[in-house]
């Protein structure tokens, strides 16, 4: 993994300057510009349309200056940052400081990120000099911890399963002195029933993971992913066109260590709780069935209409151990559903929540740190879609319709005391590339929710 320590840099040193110009000030601007410039600029027809680049060269051969074009308003705010993949390697910094936005940042070291360990391809070195400390190493963390969740969830399950799961989260822990305690296999079946059913076929034990931080004083804060590390549906198996993604259904285990990660490196005042049940769903004599009924760690008992809504079934066992200390706040992170991204798309998550001040905070931040959420209702009169006369509650809803509703509805039966609740169900992945967002695996809701703790619970 490339760190971001080389790519943001605190102030220092020489750096070819970047000019961010207006189209409609271009005239103006050009006309303070040494004859050479002007001569090279028209030479290219430049006329700063939005994010269009001219490079300047000097005398030497390298660049003097760098002139991009304003973005328009409709533009990412990472846009302008992403303008690093175009740029020779060397050292810039934007001349108006007000430009070097923590979005810039992270859209820079985003857009230089490669996952490709198998063919080694050269990370260019585009350095960005940012105009004060504070702001680089801001930026360093989130774009490394950026970095880590998109690895984790790139990486082929064959590479990347419980074990490694585990692997990453006893280093997470270790590296910032926090506690962890790992069950697995056999000793799950007692309590935690249902993730050891969803784990049971797979040669890879399932297991679940359980970090604590901070001190014991602070406010609860639960953190709870969803750690499939491969999911072929199970007995209700997918075609091979869904399965080719499922890579990334831990992708909700990667964003929460992530999450984890930044609470602690930023030091807030908390008692962090993060767990992980991490599973295989796979294909074997003793995989659990359609129609078999299980009990739940809660109490309550869960029949299995779909072997491939496992999601739910082990976040379940999590959320309930979870909500037994009734934290302050909780929260889970799941590629949960495909309904979700029917109703909502690839790049925008929904949430689910009850508590309007969360729902509220939740989606002031990341409208301003430009990580899109959308909430969605918690709408009670759906729990007829989950219910069967069987059990407590089935596992996929019946009629298929509002899939991501009943699913948030099921995981919210086993949440009672926790004082807030939330559940984001993401999809950890960029199907088209985009500014400082590579096509591959992503951190999703990670940054809103951070700096949503970072307001209240920040030093």
């Amino acid at each position: 993994m490339i760190d971001a320590r080389k790519l943001l840099l605190p102030p220092g040193g020489a750096a070819t300057p970047i000019h961010v110009v207006a189209k409609a000030d271009w005239a103006s601007f050009k006309a303070g510009l040494g004859e050479a410039a002007q001569g090279w600029a028209r030479t290219h027809a430049y006329e700063a349309a939005p994010l269009a680049l001219l490079v300047v060269p000097g005398k030497k051969g390298g660049a003097e200056a760098v002139i991009v074009g304003a973005p328009a308003e409709r533009d990412d705010p990472f846009a302008l940052g992403a303008i690093a993949a175009r740029l020779p390697e060397g050292r810039y910094a934007f001349a108006d400081k007000k430009a070097a936005t923590l979005s810039v940042a992270l859209g820079w070291a985003g857009e230089l990120y490669k996952y490709d360990p198998f063919r080694t391809t050269k990370v260019k070195m585009a350095e960005l000099v940012l105009p004060s400390k504070a702001l680089a190493d801001e930026a360093v963390m989130i774009a490394n911890t950026i970095f880590a969740v998109r690895d984790q969830v790139n990486t082929p399950a064959n590479l990347f399963g419980p074990d490694e799961l585990e692997r990453d989260a006893r280093a997470l822990a270790k590296s910032h002195k926090a506690k962890i305690t790992v069950v697995s296999g056999a000793a799950l079946e007692k309590g935690f029933p249902l993730i050891h059913a969803v784990g049971a076929a797979s040669t890879r034990k399932p297991r679940l993971i359980d970090i604590t931080w901070g001190k014991a004083s602070d406010p609860k804060v639960t953190i709870v992913g969803k750690g499939v590390v491969f999911d072929t549906g199970g007995l209700d198996i997918k075609p091979s066109s869904s399965m080719l993604l499922m890579k990334k259904d831990m992708g909700g285990a990667a964003n929460v260590l992530g999450l984890a990660r930044l609470i602690m490196e930023a030091g807030l005042k908390v008692r962090l709780r993060v767990l992980v049940p991490a599973v295989e769903n796979a294909i074997a004599g003793d995989a659990f069935r359609p129609g078999d009924i299980f009990k739940s760690r809660k109490g309550l008992t869960v029949e299995i209409g779909n072997t491939d809504a496992e999601g739910r079934l082990i976040l379940a066992d999590a959320l309930a151990l979870a909500d037994e200390e009734k934290p302050e706040l909780l929260l889970d992170m799941a590629t949960l559903t495909g309904a979700a991204r029917v109703a909502t798309g690839p790049d925008l998550p929904p949430f689910f929540t009850d508590d309007e001040t969360l729902a509220a905070d939740l989606s002031r931040h990341a409208f301003a740190v430009n990580d899109p959420l959308w909430r969605l209702p918690l709408w009670r009169a759906y729990f007829s879609m989950i219910e069967t006369p069987l059990a407590d509650l089935n596992n996929a809803g019946a009629g298929g319709f509002a899939g991501s509703i009943t699913a948030a509805l099921f995981l919210r039966r086993f949440v009672e005391a926790a004082k807030a609740y939330v559940h984001f169900d993401i999809f950890a992945w960029t199907p088209t590339a985009k500014p400082g967002r590579p096509k591959g695996g992503e951190a999703q809701a990670l940054r809103a929710v951070f700096a949503l703790l970072k307001e209240r619970y920040g030093k």
